[in-house]
């Protein structure tokens, strides 16, 4: 806890307020408040005025100008999301094995329709019934 009857050395405060003019701040800060004072209508936020009228000063944007463009920026990156979705759904290539009609194999090979009456074998469709290739007699 700080010890309400500390005081900086006065060296040290000095030092201080020299850093501060040196900056321009004393200046600005002096100048913003001035301008809080003589208003005749105080704004409901007098630190969001004080944090305006300094960025103004500064050459930069409000806070209020900083929030809209980011709120455009956010509208405009959720529309650009959406549109890369539906590109990349438009432009993919149908899942494999989608082909109709035709079964795939694993590796997106086609299979051969199995034809009624042929036993499911392939390679045997010449074979009688009952016959059997001999072994080591090739056809």
């Amino acid at each position: 806890m700080s010890n309400p009857t500390f005081k900086p050395s006065e060296g040290k405060r000095e030092e201080f307020r020299k850093y501060l003019e040196k900056g321009g701040v004393m200046d600005a800060l002096t100048k913003v408040l001035v301008n809080l004072y003589e208003e005749p209508e105080k704004p409901e936020d007098a630190l969001e005025y004080i944090r305006d009228r300094l960025a103004m000063q500064a050459g930069l944007e409000t806070y209020s100008q900083m929030k809209g463009r980011l709120e455009e920026f956010q509208t405009r990156i959720d529309n650009l999301t959406l549109e890369v979705g539906e590109l990349r759904a438009a432009t993919e290539p149908p899942p494999e094995g989608d082909v109709e009609g035709e079964a795939l194999i694993d590796d997106g090979t086609p299979v051969d329709p199995i034809v009624e009456g042929d036993g499911g074998v392939p390679g045997t469709e010449d074979q009688g019934e009952g016959e059997q290739p001999a072994a080591g007699n090739p056809e």
